[in-house]
């Protein structure tokens, strides 16, 4: 994996993530909401490194486009997960920072893509 700040920030999360529903499946007995934000979260990920070898620069465009659109569900998520009390406020503002600065990341990079198309 090449040096890509976007790509390990998204890693981390997702591992992150995956830590959280662990916890969810054998202390809150959860499933369905956590395996939804797993879905959602790992994928953020797994399309920015898909968009790395993109075959033309709206092929990157589409694959970050759909990074974004992942990182606003998994958003969601976190929002229902602290709304149900399944997670405490301290590690829901933890989480969501960490999504907020991916999703801000994101749309950075889309903005200079679509300045250089």
């Amino acid at each position: 994996m090449k040096n890509n700040p976007l790509l390990e920030h998204s890693l981390n999360f997702a591992s992150k993530i995956i830590k959280l529903q662990k916890f969810l499946l054998k202390e809150k007995k959860e499933t369905i909401i956590s395996k939804q934000i797993t879905r959602s979260a790992t994928s953020i990920g797994a399309n920015i490194n898909e968009a790395n070898y993109a075959s033309s620069k709206p092929d990157f465009v589409s694959k970050l486009h759909i990074s974004l659109k992942e990182c606003a569900e998994t958003e969601y998520w976190l929002h229902l997960l602290e709304k149900t009390e399944y997670i405490d406020e301290k590690y829901f503002n933890e989480l969501l920072n960490e999504c907020l600065s991916i999703k801000k990341m994101l749309i950075s990079s889309l903005n200079t893509v679509k300045s250089k198309i």
